[in-house]
């Protein structure tokens, strides 16, 4: 493993998978704990508008998604706060009519769109450095809103209807939440893809929830668990010309089954 941080390509692979752990152990705690896993991947799906229209628009696809995935998480949360849709309805129709938008600006834009796979399936061998950079600050700003809003957010996903007698803005943490899944869905976009992204956002959280009910520990556990799954998927797709993004997911798969398998104590 030491001898393939000598490639600087290995060097951003191993850094993106660091930052993606992160924000799924942290994120996806609130995903599992509050049962988002439909709601996120209707965000996910969503922010392939967001790659088209990038491309169209000859920017770095993931400033792209960002905006789009934003606009998907308020459009779902808000209507669905209003009662003037249900959610899985509305999960439905933005995951449909995002990905229609993609295809259509996708098809718009001049000449042949090469990283496209790279977005449906993940390509964490193919990070730029300037992804990083992008990652790195979505990472940090995911980080100190949760820590803003920790306790509020605790007393959101346990507690709602004592949350709201308290006073808390249980509407307003609840449309942060979505907010903070797609700023994730961008992060890990690079890493998985659109299409996968759901399962890393939540087999690490869903293996940690199994050995503690302790929030903190269970944010902490899922980094841990997740920077394993990535690493060992890393090193198994380079070492076997595998897909990346795949291998990960197969690798977090096989961790969740051994987590089932193996009897906990008491």
């Amino acid at each position: 493993m030491v001898e393939l941080l000598q490639f600087e390509f290995m060097q951003n692979a191993f850094l993106a998978a660091i930052l993606t752990s992160i924000v799924c152990g942290v994120i996806g705690s609130f995903v599992v704990i509050r049962r988002l896993v439909f709601i996120s991947s209707g965000i996910a799906h969503a922010a392939f508008g967001g790659i088209g229209i990038g491309y169209y628009l000859g920017i770095n696809p993931l400033l792209g998604i960002l905006p789009f995935s934003l606009l998907s998480a308020l459009g779902i949360g808000v209507i669905s706060q209003r009662k003037w849709a249900s959610e899985d309805s509305l999960i439905g129709i933005f995951w449909a009519v995002g990905m229609s938008i993609g295809v259509i600006f996708i098809g718009l834009t001049p000449g042949y769109a090469p990283d496209l796979f790279s977005y449906l399936f993940g390509s964490i061998l193919t990070v730029p450095r300037s992804d990083l950079f992008v990652m790195s600050g979505l990472c940090v700003s995911v980080l100190l809103v949760v820590y803003a809003f920790y306790r509020p957010f605790v007393a959101m996903c346990f507690e709602e209807e004592s949350a709201q007698v308290l006073g808390i803005p249980v509407g307003i943490l609840y449309l942060v939440l979505l907010c903070l899944i797609a700023v994730a869905v961008v992060i890990m976009v690079r890493i998985v893809g659109i299409v996968l992204v759901i399962a890393l956002l939540t087999i690490p959280a869903t293996i940690a929830r199994q050995y503690t009910h302790n929030l903190k520990r269970m944010m902490l556990l899922a980094i841990a668990i997740g920077i394993g799954c990535t690493f060992g998927g890393l090193y198994l797709s380079y070492k076997f010309d595998l897909a990346s993004g795949a291998t990960i997911i197969v690798v977090s798969g096989l961790a969740f089954i051994m987590s089932v398998l193996v009897p906990k104590k008491g």
